[in-house]
């Protein structure tokens, strides 16, 4: 999954929920930005290179989130 599909699967996630998304680009290094979900963020790299399945799992456990939220569609 790239980073951009990300993100904007975390912003439906969120508007479905009703938690307030916010992606930040000025905090973060570079191409890097960080990405708000209610109170827990994480860092989004380069939102149109391909993200890992080890590095999803873990920007996924930072924002208090299961792979499995990510397919309710």
């Amino acid at each position: 999954m790239k980073a951009k599909d990300f993100v904007r699967r975390i912003q439906r996630l969120g508007k479905r929920r009703g938690i307030a998304v916010v992606l930040d680009r000025r905090h973060g290094k570079g191409s890097h930005a960080t990405l708000y979900y209610g109170g827990r963020k994480t860092t989004v790299k380069d939102r149109r290179k391909e993200i890992g399945p080890g590095l999803l799992a873990a920007m996924l456990a930072q924002l208090g989130l299961k792979g499995n939220d990510l397919s309710e569609d």
